[in-house]
This record gives C-alpha cells, sequence and structure tokens, in this order.
C-alpha cells in the first residue's frame, strides 16, 4: 500500500482572525436573519477578504461540532438518569449501544477517513463488534442455564420439604414457574 498521509486538523481563514472578530462571525452566525453573504460582506468592511462559501464551510463545521457536542450531553444525560433509576441493571447494553451510535455518526461524516483506512482495520473494527455481540449472547444463554438449574434445585429440595401438604405443591409450582420465567426473561 502507498504512504497514508497523516491527518491534520482542519482550519480555515476564519480561524485564523484575530478573536474578537472570529467571535462576532460566531455571534453573527448564531443569528439566522444573517446570511452567509452579509457575513462575508462585513469582514471586508473590516479589512479581511473571506468568501461567502468560506463562511459557509466555517458555519458547517462548527455547527457540526456543536452537534455532537449536544448529543453527547444528551445521550450522558440519558444514562445517568437510567443508572439514578435502576442502579442495579447492566450497563453493557448501553455502552455498546452509544459506542455504536458514535461509529454510526462518524462512519456517516468521514468519507475521507475511509477512504484512507486500510482495509485490514476496517474488517478488525467489524469483526471486534461482533465479537462482543456473540459473547453477549452467549454469556445471556449461560444465565438462562444456570438459572434453569437452579431453580430445578431449588424446587426439588422446597419439595421435599412440604410433601407433607398436597395442595401447597400446586401453589409452589406456580410460583416457581413465575420467578423463573422473570428470571429468565429477556429484557
Amino acid at each position: 500500500m502507498g504512504k497514508q498521509r497523516s491527518k491534520k486538523r482542519v482550519t480555515s481563514k476564519i480561524d485564523e482572525l484575530p478573536e474578537e472578530v472570529r467571535l462576532r462571525v460566531d455571534l453573527q452566525l448564531a443569528d439566522p436573519k444573517n446570511s452567509y453573504e452579509e457575513i462575508a460582506t462585513d469582514l471586508k468592511q473590516q479589512g479581511y477578504a473571506i468568501s461567502k462559501s468560506s463562511v459557509g464551510r466555517y458555519a458547517l463545521r462548527t455547527n457540526t461540532a456543536l452537534q455532537r457536542l449536544m448529543e453527547a450531553q444528551q445521550q450522558t444525560g440519558k444514562l445517568v438518569e437510567a443508572i439514578r433509576e435502576n442502579p442495579d441493571a447492566d450497563y453493557t447494553e448501553a455502552a455498546i449501544m452509544l459506542t455504536m451510535n458514535g461509529l454510526v455518526n462518524r462512519m456517516a461524516t468521514a468519507e475521507e477517513e475511509f477512504d484512507s483506512m486500510p482495509l485490514d482495520k476496517a474488517g478488525r473494527l467489524v469483526a471486534s463488534l461482533s465479537r462482543t455481540k456473540v459473547y453477549k449472547d452467549r454469556v445471556r444463554q449461560e444465565m438462562k442455564k444456570k438459572a434453569d438449574i437452579a431453580f430445578k434445585e431449588m424446587e426439588a429440595g422446597i419439595m421435599k420439604v412440604i410433601r407433607q401438604d398436597p395442595g401447597s405443591v400446586g401453589q409452589l409450582k406456580a410460583i416457581l414457574q413465575k420467578a423463573k420465567e422473570r428470571m429468565v426473561q429477556d429484557d
């Protein structure tokens, strides 16, 4: 394979402006009444030759970064809320979903990075996610088997104790079956 180019941070002419001018551009972009052309004209009047296309690309890049930050904050807030409501839950699934969401978002906006990503690296990422899913399914199956064995042993032990009261046998079996179903049900 050829030499892989190094990834450089995207900068624009607006990023190179003095901070007070750049902040003014950010404020103008925050107001939907201002067009990119009006902002470019304002910059030209201040002595900065920046096209409306440059303003548009800068707006797109800063809006994308802001949107990602807001989405990450929302997801983190939801996860924290879920943890507070149910502290005993398994959060592996939530972590996997957050990671997958981030990867899908990254893939949707990373055409250039995918063009330069070695095929074997992409394959390793897919294989890693597949292994995680298989492992999770295997653990769930093992837990179901263990719960089934534990309930059968518990039922046998309790049955020995209550054999003296035949009316209780049916009720106990119903209670154990209900508990077993709740224990092994998929969420």
